[in-house]
Order: structure tokens, then C-alpha cells, then sequence
């Protein structure tokens, strides 16, 4: 190697270094302490220049109808996989190569909505699968579904199962019954453009068909599997 390529190289190594160290510490320290928010969250606030509407919840206060469901409408292979549901990826690409459908996992979409930027570019994506690997690695099953179910967009400005059954319903999270839970479920490819509190003819088809899927999955006793 070039003596004065040695020094900027050396510099990128050792930040490299740092960046490794700098996530998987954080990622470690969030298994325990609850994020008082999102990027996600974040970029709303900005946005609209007002607080968004956000209650944490420990899971065992969070309805498992609601756990269930977001995981037969989002990510049925949820206990099973490393993060990566390769399976899906493919078939996703070879049903549509110019448009393909959304394939991402729980933990991909709590990676992304915790820790990153809105967007799409090749950084982003790589940002996304290291923390999705990190948080596999560092985190049960049981705190990735919790902390998604707390940051999980439900509407305009409302973050989480709490903010979501209060507003909708005025109940808490760990009320939510089958049917309510599965519209939240149902929302979720586009909480701004679908409503859970006052759904149309498709919302409630899907919520439908989720809550088949419910029992299918066998309901609350699929959650033993995490």
C-alpha cells in the first residue's frame, strides 16, 4: 500500500471501529431502556410542528389479540427468522420485478422506523439490515414486537397501540379485542391514508381476512413460539 494512502486508511478502519461499537452499544442499551420516541416520530414533529401522540407500553400491557395480529398481517414467519425473511424477498421479486411488493420484516420495520431517516437509497437499506441484525442478535423476540407495537404509526400523528385504542376507542392497549385488533392491523401498509376508526369496505375486508389468518396461526398460543 502507498505510504499516503496508509494514514486515511487507517482513519476509516478505526471509524468503522467506532461505528460498530457505537450501534451495538445502543442497540444493547435499548433491550433494557424504552425509547421515548422514533426517528420516525421525530420527523413527524418536524414536520407539523406539534407533539405526536404517544403512550410506551410494556407488552404485557398490550393486548395479545393486537401482538398476534400485526404478526399475521405483517410477518407470519416472525419466531422463525434471523430478521430476514428471504423466502418472501423472492417471491416478492419475482411477482412484480418493476414494482415489488413490500417483503420487509417486524424487526426491518422497527429498524428502520427506530433508528433511520425516511427515504430510499443503498445507505439507508445497509443502515437497516446492520440494525436489523443487531437488534436479532441483542434483542428477544418478545422486545422487537414490543418495541414495534409502541412505534407502529396507527394514524395522523398517532404512534403506538396506546395512543391508538385511546384515540379510536377510548380504551387502553391492553383492551383491544380481535376485531379492533385486527383493523389496527389492517392499517398498517398506510395508517394516513386508512382508518382504523372509521374503516371502509377494503379496511374491513383485510380486517377480515387478518383475523382468519388470526386463527389459523392457532391466536394467542402462536405468541408461545417467541
Amino acid at each position: 500500500m502507498p505510504r499516503f494512502l496508509k494514514r486515511p486508511v487507517k482513519a476509516l478502519l478505526w471509524l468503522g471501529i467506532l461505528f460498530v461499537a457505537a450501534t451495538a452499544l445502543l442497540v444493547l442499551a435499548l433491550r433494557w431502556v424504552d425509547p421515548p420516541s422514533s426517528m420516525v416520530i421525530l420527523a413527524w414533529e418536524r414536520q407539523h410542528g406539534r407533539q405526536a401522540q404517544h403512550e410506551w407500553r410494556p407488552l404485557a400491557q398490550i393486548s395479545p389479540n393486537l401482538q398476534v395480529a400485526v404478526i399475521a398481517a405483517e410477518d407470519q414467519k416472525f419466531p422463525l427468522h434471523h430478521g430476514f425473511d428471504f423466502g418472501s424477498i423472492r417471491k416478492a421479486l419475482e411477482e412484480n420485478r418493476d414494482r415489488p411488493r413490500g417483503a420487509s420484516t417486524i424487526t426491518q420495520q422497527t429498524a428502520k422506523n427506530l433508528f433511520l431517516w425516511s427515504g430510499r437509497s443503498y445507505l439507508r437499506k445497509g443502515l437497516e439490515a446492520w440494525f436489523t441484525v443487531l437488534m436479532e442478535l441483542l434483542w428477544p423476540k418478545e422486545r422487537i414486537l414490543e418495541v414495534y407495537l409502541n412505534i407502529a404509526e396507527f394514524g395522523e400523528g398517532i404512534y403506538g397501540a396506546q395512543a391508538a385504542a385511546a384515540n379510536f376507542w377510548g380504551s387502553p392497549a391492553r383492551g383491544l379485542n380481535r376485531w379492533q385488533s385486527a383493523l389496527l392491523a389492517a392499517v398498517l401498509p398506510n395508517p394516513r391514508r386508512m382508518s382504523a376508526a372509521a374503516p371502509s369496505r377494503y379496511v374491513r375486508g383485510r380486517a377480515a381476512d387478518i383475523d382468519r389468518q388470526v386463527r389459523q396461526l392457532g391466536r394467542r398460543r402462536y405468541l408461545e413460539k417467541l
